[in-house]
């Protein structure tokens, strides 16, 4: 499609550089009585019409398929990269990057091959007056170096002015998302009021770099209009007195002047000049996006084991169910994420002998199932959630075991029921995602605090049978009760492993029993 743009623009352009040569010659002979080339002109104006309704046309689609293929992009990048992105972008950023800015960004192509079809007038117009009269040439160049002066102003400051109003968008946004997730809360709190203030903070910021982005394209605007008209002006002029000295045709003054404002045509270029800025502006902060490198991934299989795992140099033997405790911040998410392969270790992680880094994407995730604690539902339908990622089986013995049987029977549609129109509590949709990691084989389950919305009893059924399965269970928790039921402890603290053993043993240590406290 970049080809059919470049064609039509190009095309469009020539058209509009052949014309005043061919209009002032059919001038010069209607004038003498000779008007065959007067269908030349129509037809060289329907065709530059034609292509000029082509070109319009090429560029919108241009731009759309360049977008798509930025959100595209974005997407799988957000996807692939998994927790390790989120911690660095807010959900409203990375919304911002994916839609605004690959819209802006996605200007780029159509923008820049306006731009390089502008110089073909602007190089024809000045070759043309050469041929015509040299010094009106120089006149044209002196108003290209003011034109060019104005237009590097302005994609300097409008460059700026862009990254700072894009910057302040994806800040409303992640505001206004963080409110969304909020709402029961600020609605029980009576906050509304105060939230939608600090939600719409941003605005007179927002407004500001809007109103500067606008000066800034007005003001350039008024100094490059203002050098067209002194332009033909000044041509006017100068052509005027070789008129009069009978060294010009009326043809050749009026093609004179033709030929002067299109060499200066390269001042309408500022819409475009001004829309590679704001892409410019914005393919940055995709980019800023698409270089977070996804979780490192090699080639290895994994040979027969237990599901053993070694963190830091530290074995866990294969089967046990290990409990990882720590305060908020401590880094057990982190780690849970790098046993998963969804996020760069910390430490040296080893699956059965084998680095998790090293592990091809199918091989890990035949061998780890992870469950979160506010799990994404993702499929048509409830039953495709549960078994989304693993082969399409019976949902319902993983339900069973997760506790969700019940409740999901109970809709109106039950297992068949979209994961939208289900009407779930936060233990209810824990209670699925857990469903979901039990519902697939594998050696290692990881369970990041997946339980904590569940009510005791519940609670206890769930990881009943969680500790009767044969993989080795990493359950991330803040309850004493399933510290204590587990087969051994890590203790996590800013980031490393502080302590290791038994819940009784470690419970001797002040600092163990304030993780509870």
């Amino acid at each position: 499609m970049r080809w059919r743009l470049a064609f039509f623009a190009v095309a469009g352009a020539s058209l509009q550089l052949a014309l005043p040569a061919v209009l002032g010659a059919a001038f010069d002979r209607t004038l003498a009585g000779d008007p065959g080339l007067l269908p030349v002109c129509a037809l060289l104006v329907a065709a530059a019409v034609a292509c000029d309704g082509l070109e319009t046309w090429a560029a919108g689609a241009t731009g759309a398929m360049t977008s798509a293929r930025l959100r595209e992009r974005v997407v799988r990048r957000v996807l692939a990269a998994g927790p390790a992105l989120l911690w660095r972008f807010p959900a409203g950023e990375l919304a911002t990057r994916a839609g605004l800015n690959a819209e802006d960004a996605g200007q780029a192509p159509q923008a820049r091959i306006a731009v390089l079809a502008s110089l073909v007038p602007t190089a024809g117009g000045l070759a043309a007056l050469v041929l015509i009269d040299p010094r009106l040439a120089l006149v044209l160049v002196a108003a290209l170096v003011l034109i060019g002066l104005v237009l590097r102003a302005f994609y300097r400051d409008s460059g700026v002015l862009a990254e700072r109003y894009q910057r302040t968008q994806g800040e409303l946004a992640s505001r206004l998302i963080d409110a969304l997730a909020g709402a029961r809360t600020i609605a029980a709190a009576a906050a509304a009021d105060t939230e939608t203030a600090r939600v719409l903070a941003p605005l007179p910021l927002l407004r500001a770099h809007g109103m500067r982005l606008w000066r800034a394209n007005a003001r350039a605007g008024v100094q490059a209009g203002l050098v067209v008209p002194l332009l033909e002006v000044a041509v006017l002029a100068a052509g005027g007195l070789r008129l009069a000295a009978g060294e010009l045709s009326v043809g050749d003054l009026y093609a004179a002047v033709r030929y002067a404002v299109l060499g200066a045509g390269l001042s309408s270029a500022l819409g475009q000049i001004g829309a590679l800025a704001r892409s410019r502006a914005a393919r940055a902060r995709i980019q800023e996006v698409l270089d977070q490198a996804p979780p490192p991934h090699g080639d290895r299989e994994l040979p027969d084991g237990p599901g053993a795992l070694e963190l830091d140099g530290l074995a866990l033997p294969g089967g046990a169910l290990v409990a990882v405790v720590g305060r908020s911040g401590s880094g057990k998410s982190r780690l849970a994420a790098s046993v998963a392969g969804l996020a760069p270790p910390a430490f040296p992680v080893l699956l059965d002998g084998v680095p998790v880094p090293d592990l091809s994407r199918a091989a890990l995730r035949r061998a780890v199932s992870v469950a979160f604690d506010r799990p994404v539902l993702v499929g048509a339908t409830l039953g495709e959630a549960i078994t989304l990622g693993g082969p399409r089986a019976d949902p319902v013995p993983a339900a069973m075991a997760a506790e969700a049987d019940v409740f999901l029977r109970a809709l109106p549609r039950g297992y068949a029921t979209p994961p939208e129109r289900a009407p779930l509590s936060g233990g209810e949709r824990q209670r699925v995602g857990l469903a979901r990691a039990l519902a697939r084989p594998c050696r290692v389950l990881v369970l990041d605090d997946a339980a904590s919305s569940l009510d005791p009893l519940t609670r206890n059924r769930v990881m009943a049978a969680v500790a009767a399965l044969p993989a080795t269970r990493l359950v991330v928790t803040h309850r004493a009760a399933t510290a204590a039921s587990a087969d051994l402890v890590l203790w996590l603290e800013d980031g490393r492993i502080r302590g290791r053993g038994a819940h009784a043993d470690l419970w001797r240590d002040p600092g163990y029993r304030k993780v509870f406290q």
